[in-house]
C-alpha cells in the first residue's frame, strides 16, 4: 500500500539557501546572513509567546520558528506540535516542500520537529477525486543531525503512516484476507516472514475463538505469523507481538447502534499496529527475534452466527460461555494467546481496540495497559512512553477480577459485570497467558473521530507503533 506523507530527506549545508523553514533556538542565533536583519515586530512576537511566524523576505515567504530547547517529555511534544503547525501554514500557502535549517538547536528537538512536521502531513485522499495538496518532502539540514539519524526516523515515520491507511480503510476492501496478503506483501518489502494459515488449518488448530467469531461471515477468516529473526539476535526467547483483526464489527447479534458502527473499520487497529512494529524493526535492523500473531475476521450477524448463550471451546480447551458477541475481540486474541506458549516467549504484547470502558475511562489521550510483565519490563515501557508522548495507565489485574467472569455452565464467560469493564477483558485473557504478559487497550487512542489534533489526524493514527519501537531499541 502507498502512503500519503511527506518524505523525511537529509540535506547539506549547500542546501540552506533553499531552507523556507528556520528553527532558531533564541533571538541572539538569528542567521542574518540568510534572512537579513531581524524585524523588531518579530522580537516582540516571541515576547509575546507566539513562536511560530511568517516573515516575508526578498526571495519570499520563510517560516520562522523559535524552539524552546527541551528539557522533558512535554517540552519535546511542544516541538513537535510546532512542527505540524508549520506544516498548517505551508499548506494554506500550497507549499509542497520544507527545507529546514536550525541554529543552536540539539538533535532531540531537531528530530522531534521534522517527526512532528512529517506525521501531520499525513493525508487519507485514495477515495477523493479531487485530491488536494499536500506536503511532499521535509529536508533536515542541521550540524546536530546526521543522515542515519533521518533514515530511521522516516522508517517509523512511513510505519505509522501505513498503519493510518489500514485503520482507514473500509471495511469492504480489507477483508482479513487482504490484510493478510499486505503482511505479505510488506514481509517482501521490509525482510520478515510472514506465514498465513487458512480456514482449514485453522479448524486444526482448534481455535474456537477465531471460529467462533467468524461464523457469521460469508468471508474465511485468517491467521497470520509474520516473524523476523535476524542472524545475529541478542533475546533467546523470542518477544511476540499479538493484534485484534477484527476488520469490521457489527457486534454480531449483540448489535451496534448504528452510530457505534461507524467507525468499526477501525477494530483492526491493533494487527495493523503489530504489522507497523515489526516492519520497522526489521528495516531498523534491530537484533531482536521478534514473532507477530494476529487473528482476521470480521464479526457479522447470519443464522450461523454465535448467539448470546452460546458455548464455544478455545484451542486450549477452555470453554467459555458468550453472553456478548460483541464482546469478540477476546475471544480471537485467545486463541492467539495459547498459540504463543509453543513459542516459550521472553515477553508477550497484545493490543487491541477491546473495550469501550478503557475509552471512557482516560479518552483518547492514552491507552490502558495491565498485565503480568516485570517490574523492570514497565519502567523500561514507562521510558519510551516519555520518549514518544504515546502515554499509557496501568490498570490493576487483581486476582478478585477473576470472579466476574466465572460461568455457571462453562469454564469463564466473556464479559464481567458492569463496572471495570476493561479490566475484566484483561483478566479474560490473562487466563489464556503462561508468560511474562501486558495488555494493551488502545481503544481510545487508535482512532479520531473529532478533528485532527497536532500531528494526530482525524481517523486512524497509527497510535502506540513509536511507543514500542522505542521499547524494543531499548531492548536491542
Amino acid at each position: 500500500m502507498s502512503t500519503n506523507t511527506a518524505t523525511l530527506l537529509y540535506g547539506n549545508p549547500n542546501q540552506v539557501s533553499q531552507a523556507n523553514v528556520w528553527l532558531i533556538s533564541s533571538t541572539s542565533s538569528w542567521p542574518e546572513a540568510e534572512l537579513g536583519a531581524q524585524p523588531k515586530w518579530l522580537k516582540k512576537a516571541w515576547e509575546d509567546k507566539m513562536p511560530v511566524q511568517v516573515l516575508t523576505t526578498a526571495d519570499g515567504q520563510v517560516v520562522v520558528v523559535q524552539v524552546t530547547a527541551s528539557t522533558d517529555s512535554a517540552s519535546l511534544e511542544k516541538v513537535r506540535k510546532q512542527g505540524a503547525e508549520v506544516v498548517s501554514f505551508l499548506g494554506k500557502a500550497k507549499t509542497t516542500t520544507a527545507v529546514v535549517a536550525e541554529t543552536g538547536l540539539s538533535k532531540a528537538d531537531v528530530l522531534a520537529f521534522a517527526e512532528g512536521a512529517a506525521l501531520a502531513s499525513y493525508r487519507f485522499d485514495k477515495y477523493k477525486t479531487e485530491k488536494a495538496t499536500g506536503l511532499e518532502s521535509v529536508t533536515v539540514i542541521s550540524t546536530s543531525v546526521i543522515n542515519k539519524d533521518v533514515k530511521e526516523l522516516s522508517v517509523v515515520v512511513n510505519a505509522v503512516s501505513l498503519v493510518r491507511d489500514l485503520v482507514n480503510e473500509p471495511a469492504s476492501v480489507l477483508t482479513a484476507k487482504l490484510l493478510s496478503d499486505i503482511f505479505v506483501e510488506t514481509g517482501k518489502e521490509s525482510g520478515f516472514e510472514v506465514e498465513v494459515l487458512e480456514e482449514n488449518k485453522i479448524q486444526a488448530l482448534k481455535m474456537g475463538g477465531l471460529l467462533g467469531v467468524n461464523q457469521g461471515s460469508d468471508l474465511p477468516p485468517t491467521f497470520n505469523i509474520l516473524e523476523y529473526k535476524p542472524k545475529e539476535h541478542t533475546n533467546a526467547k523470542p518477544i511476540i507481538l499479538v493484534g485484534k483483526g477484527v476488520v469490521y464489527d457489527t457486534g454480531g447479534h449483540s448489535l451496534k447502534t448504528s452510530g457505534g458502527m461507524e467507525a468499526m473499520k477501525c477494530d483492526m487497529a491493533g494487527a495493523a499496529t503489530v504489522l507497523g512494529v515489526i516492519k520497522s524493526v526489521s528495516e531498523l535492523g534491530l537484533p531482536l527475534h521478534i514473532i507477530g500473531l494476529v487473528p482476521a475476521t470480521d464479526n457479522r450477524i447470519s443464522a450461523a452466527a454465535v448467539s448470546p448463550g452460546d458455548i464455544i471451546t478455545m484451542s486450549d480447551g477452555t470453554t467459555v460461555e458468550v453472553l456478548n458477541t460483541d464482546a469478540e475481540g477476546r475471544l480471537i486474541l485467545a486463541d492467539a494467546l495459547v498459540f504463543a506458549k509453543k513459542y516459550e516467549p521472553e515477553l508477550v504484547f497484545d493490543f487491541a481496540t477491546l473495550t469501550g470502558a478503557a475509552a471512557r475511562a482516560i479518552g483518547k489521550e492514552g491507552f490502558v495497559f495491565m498485565g503480568t510483565a516485570s517490574d523492570k519490563v514497565k519502567y523500561q515501557l514507562q521510558s519510551a512512553q516519555n520518549q514518544t508522548y504515546e502515554r499509557g495507565v496501568e490498570f490493576p489485574i487483581w486476582d478478585e477480577y477473576a470472579g466476574q467472569i466465572k460461568s455457571d455452565v462453562a469454564d469463564l464467560k466473556n464479559i464481567g459485570g458492569a463496572e471495570a469493564g476493561a479490566i475484566t477483558a484483561g483478566k479474560f485473557l490473562q487466563h489464556f497467558t503462561n508468560y511474562p504478559w501486558l495488555h494493551f487497550d488502545i481503544a481510545g487512542p487508535a482512532f479520531y473521530e473529532g478533528a485532527p489534533v497536532g500531528y494526530i489526524p482525524k481517523g486512524g493514527t497509527g497510535f502506540c507503533v513509536r511507543m514500542v519501537v522505542e521499547f524494543l531499541k531499548g531492548m536491542a
